[in-house]
């Protein structure tokens, strides 16, 4: 099939070169030029694990192009997806600019019929205001489907190639049929494709985003209560997630939710709610609590120093809003520095991947090491705010060296508690007993 998708961030890039991996011929359209070049030159523009190899492979197989000639993609394409930002605006609604300025873009162009895909994550009604673009800007025959994207970022590739579902939302038996025909490939092994009107298929997309939201935000709440009562929350995760009505995942306690997808899509909700003269009470905790958790270490930290980091230097593992990507977006690791540097602190950050996406918005308001040792140098104490595998078993004696003090305070439960006792660390975690001098302490809000 002939494939245009409009945007080649996140979402259009996985989407574009997922599906020429199945044998469709997909153009991708950007405005951006030099994004575009680098991509007919075969550099990706972003960090996602098994997207290279799929990206190169199109590529060169001639199944995969790259423009910024919007016309030739429409007049090639029988499915044009629209994969385009949809950030909250000034009141926290999701912005439709950018999806209803391509919409008539494109109206203007199609000479033949059309399949117009909402890919990005837009608010009930959207595909009715994309319809009325089009019947405002042509006559010819098109159908508008809702197709929400159920993409983890670091898992991309597999989430596309292997759907645990596929939704789309449509009344057209025409568009139907070759929507089928486009994701068969891909649920091979039984799984389902779901159709459903348009604003199902939308609210679909922000129903899923948000109950995984207040799930991880649950779990956060009973982390910090676990800290009250002396309880450890690892225990409680497993003695819930053994409950198959709860599941085991989106359990883990840490520093709440981040990246481009669940703040702006829990936010985009409520206010839609809002809208429709609807108390959604629920989402306004979530957010509530979610703002609190991101800074959660700093004040565990501030307690531990009295209230005085004036001075103080500090060794920060993890920049991204979680491991295998470089989207830092609405990461707590941003919001642990702004939060050490108000309060008079220096930072010395390492990441894997998210550090030039950090330099690009920090510049020198923190220095940023070529690794996770030298990080370490004269810090006087260690958070760490993404689970990255190699944060997971350091050299434990060779940080001792680089720390001015065996000091960690850590925002995603990465080390055992015995382990951490063994080497004589102040080990200060998520909703688990606190380990000061070589001991457990049960006592509630010992340093927090």
């Amino acid at each position: 099939m002939k494939i245009a998708v409009i945007g080649t961030g996140y979402v259009g890039l996985v989407t574009g070169t997922c599906l020429a991996e199945t044998g469709n011929n997909v153009i991708c359209v950007d405005i951006d030029h030099a994004k575009v070049e680098k991509m007919q030159n075969g550099i990706i523009p972003i960090y996602e694990p098994g997207l290279d190899t799929l990206f190169l492979r199109n590529i060169s197989q001639e199944r995969l192009t790259f423009t910024t000639d919007l016309q030739l993609a429409v007049r090639e394409a029988q499915i044009i997806f629209m994969a385009l930002p949809t950030p909250p605006d000034g009141d926290g609604n999701a912005d439709l600019s950018y999806i209803l300025s391509a919409a008539g873009d494109i109206a203007k162009l199609v000479t033949d019929y059309k399949v117009i895909v909402n890919k990005s994550t837009v608010p009930v009604g959207t595909a009715d205001k994309v319809r009325a673009v089009f019947e405002a800007n042509t006559t010819v025959e098109i159908d508008v489907v809702s197709n929400p994207e159920f993409l983890r970022e670091g898992v991309a590739v597999e989430d596309f190639m292997k759907p645990d579902r596929v939704v789309i939302g449509t009344k057209s038996e025409r568009a139907m049929k070759l929507m089928t025909e486009l994701y068969t490939p891909y649920v091979r092994q039984g799984n389902p494709i779901l159709f459903m009107d348009e604003r199902s298929s939308e609210l679909t997309k922000y129903a899923a985003n948000s109950f995984l939201a207040t799930k991880i935000t649950f779990m956060n709440e009973i982390a910090n209560l676990c800290e009250l009562v002396g309880s450890d929350v690892d225990a409680v995760r497993r003695g819930i997630g053994s409950d198959d009505r709860i599941g085991k995942r989106f359990l883990f306690p840490g520093l709440g939710y981040g990246g481009s997808c669940f703040p702006k899509d829990v936010q985009a909700l409520s206010k839609s709610s809002e809208e429709h003269a609807y108390d959604f009470q629920i989402l306004k905790a979530v957010m509530s609590v979610n703002e609190k958790q991101k800074t959660v270490l700093v004040d565990k930290l501030l307690k531990y120093y009295n209230n005085d980091i004036l001075g103080k230097h500090f060794a920060l593992w993890g920049l991204a809003f979680k491991p295998e990507t470089d989207d830092i977006r609405e990461a707590p690791a941003l919001y642990i520095i702004d939060r050490l540097i108000k309060n008079g602190a220096t930072v010395t950050a390492f990441d894997p991947e998210g550090m030039s996406n950090v330099k690009n918005l920090l510049g020198d308001q923190i220095s940023y090491a070529d690794n996770l040792y030298d990080a370490l140098q004269n810090a006087d104490a260690l958070l760490i705010a993404t689970e990255w595998s190699v944060f997971r078993n350091p050299d434990f004696e060779r940080m001792e060296k680089g720390l001015n003090s065996k000091v960690i305070f850590d925002g995603r439960n990465l080390y055992d508690l015995q382990k951490m006792i063994d080497l004589g660390y102040y080990y200060n975690s998520i909703g688990r007993l606190l380990i000061e001098n070589e001991v457990l302490i049960d006592t509630p809000n010992i340093h927090g």
